[in-house]
C-alpha cells in the first residue's frame, strides 16, 4: 500500500521534548462508502489537540491529531451524494478517526462542506471546529434566534470560539455580547468581533453585575472548575449555561435555588454516534454563505508555514501559551 507524510505525536514527552511530534511516513487512508479523501492544504491547531497530546499514553503509540482542515478533495466513496471531486472544502473532523496533520485525510463527507469561496485555505482552516461549536451552543443548547433579547456573557471572548460565536451573537440574534478578557490586546480584538462589552474574568462577578446589572441571561464557558458559583451570582434566574471543558468533581448545586440550567457542548457529538450527520455539513454550508457575505470573518491571526513536525510543535506552542488571541492556522 501506498505511504504518505503525517505528523505524529507521542506520549509522555513535553513540548520541548524534539521527539514528542515527529514526522512519519503512514499507509495512505482506506475509505469508508461515505467517506471523502482531502488533500490536506492547511490545518488549524486547538485546545483540544494539546488536551489528546496530553492524554495519549504509551499504549496508543504514535498518533496523527489534527481536527480542523481545509484541502481539496482527491477520491471519493461509493456512497457520497454531496461533495465530488476536486471541491475545496472544510471540515473539523472525528474525534474516532485519525487526524488531519497528514497529506492525505479521510473524512465522512456529511460533516464537510465547501469551503468559502472568499478565503484562503489558511483563512478558511481557522474556522470549523469553533465554528461549529459557537453554532451549536448558540441555536441548539441555549435555542437562540433573530429575535432573541437578553446578555450573553462569552467566557474567553478572544479565543477561538469565544471570537466566532461573538460574530455569529451579533449578526444573527439580538443579543448583547459581554465577553472577557484581561489584556489590553485581547479586550481590543474582543471588541473588534463585535462584543458590546468587555470585563475581565479575574473580577466577573462585580464586572459582569455592573455591565447587566439585574443578571444575564446566557453564559458560554471553556474554564468551568472554581466558576460554578461565580457563574449563579452572575446569572439571572432561569438563566442558561453551556460548558465544552471537563472539569472534575464539579458541584452544580449552587445553580439550583435560580433554576440554572447546564448544558454540555461536543462539537464531535455527531460524527460519535453517527447521530443526524448532515446537520454539520448544512452548518457548516450556511456559515461559508454567511462569510461569502462578508457577515462574519476568519479569526486567524497567526499562520505558520510547513505542514511538519516543526510547524506543528510551533502552533502547538502558541495554543499552550494561552495567550493566543484568535486562532492559528498551519499551511502545507
Amino acid at each position: 500500500m501506498s505511504t504518505m507524510k503525517a505528523v505524529a505525536s507521542y506520549a509522555g514527552l513535553s513540548l520541548d521534548d524534539p521527539t514528542s511530534i515527529q514526522d512519519i511516513a503512514v499507509e495512505q487512508p482506506v475509505l469508508r462508502p461515505h467517506d471523502v479523501v482531502v488533500r490536506v492544504a492547511a490545518v488549524s491547531v486547538n485546545p483540544v489537540d494539546r488536551k489528546r497530546h496530553r492524554g495519549l499514553t504509551a499504549a496508543d503509540g504514535p498518533v496523527v491529531l489534527g481536527f480542523d482542515a481545509a484541502g481539496t478533495i482527491e477520491a471519493v466513496g461509493p456512497e457520497v451524494t454531496t461533495l465530488s471531486i476536486g471541491d475545496e472544502v472544510w471540515y473539523a473532523g472525528d474525534v474516532s478517526r485519525p487526524g488531519t496533520n497528514a497529506e492525505l485525510h479521510a473524512v465522512d463527507e456529511r460533516i464537510v462542506s465547501r469551503k468559502p469561496t472568499t478565503l484562503t485555505f489558511a483563512e478558511a482552516a481557522a474556522l470549523p471546529l469553533t465554528t461549529i461549536t459557537a453554532w451549536e451552543s448558540l441555536f441548539e443548547r441555549f435555542a437562540l434566534t433573530k429575535d432573541t433579547t437578553g446578555d450573553l456573557v462569552i467566557i474567553g471572548g478572544a479565543g477561538g470560539v469565544g471570537s466566532i460565536m461573538t460574530q455569529l451573537a451579533k449578526k444573527l440574534t439580538g443579543v448583547r455580547v459581554i465577553a472577557t478578557a484581561s489584556r489590553p490586546e485581547s479586550r481590543e480584538w474582543a471588541l473588534r468581533m463585535g462584543a458590546d462589552d468587555v470585563v475581565d474574568h479575574h473580577h466577573l462577578e462585580e464586572e459582569a453585575l455592573q455591565a447587566a446589572p439585574g443578571g444575564v441571561d446566557y453564559l458560554f464557558t471553556p474554564f468551568s472548575h472554581g466558576n460554578v458559583e461565580p457563574f449563579s451570582s452572575v446569572m439571572r434566574p432561569f438563566g442558561h449555561i453551556t460548558a465544552i471543558d471537563d472539569p472534575e468533581g464539579l458541584d452544580l448545586a449552587p445553580l439550583k435555588p435560580k433554576s440554572i440550567a447546564w448544558h454540555w457542548e461536543l462539537m464531535f457529538t455527531r460524527p460519535l454516534f453517527g447521530y443526524d450527520m448532515l446537520a454539520q455539513q448544512r452548518l457548516l454550508s450556511e456559515a461559508a454563505a454567511l462569510v461569502d457575505a462578508g457577515t462574519i470573518k476568519t479569526t486567524v491571526t497567526k499562520t505558520i508555514h510547513g505542514l511538519n513536525a516543526s510547524g506543528i510543535r510551533e502552533a502547538h506552542r502558541a495554543v499552550e501559551s494561552g495567550e493566543m488571541i484568535g486562532k492559528v492556522v498551519v499551511v502545507a
